[in-house]
């Protein structure tokens, strides 16, 4: 298991590799400055989906990012 330190270092560096530096700030910023309350996004995210299109949607996910498998 990472620690936290790590787990948040690890995220960074991942958001900066798919957004770059500035995108990232302004993400880090706008969480930061709104109160951002994960728990209820995450409640919300996607409402509209069923287990089987969200399912559909991290399968496409994966695939581009990493090839099939």
């Amino acid at each position: 298991m990472r620690t936290e330190t790590v787990l948040k270092a690890e995220a960074i560096d991942l958001l900066i590799k798919e957004f770059g530096v500035l995108d990232t700030e302004r993400f880090i910023t706008s969480i930061k400055s709104n109160n951002f309350d994960y728990t209820e996004w995450h409640k919300n995210l996607w409402k509209d989906k069923n287990i089987d299109e969200i399912h559909k949607m991290a399968t496409e996910f994966e695939e581009k990012k990493y090839g099939k498998m």
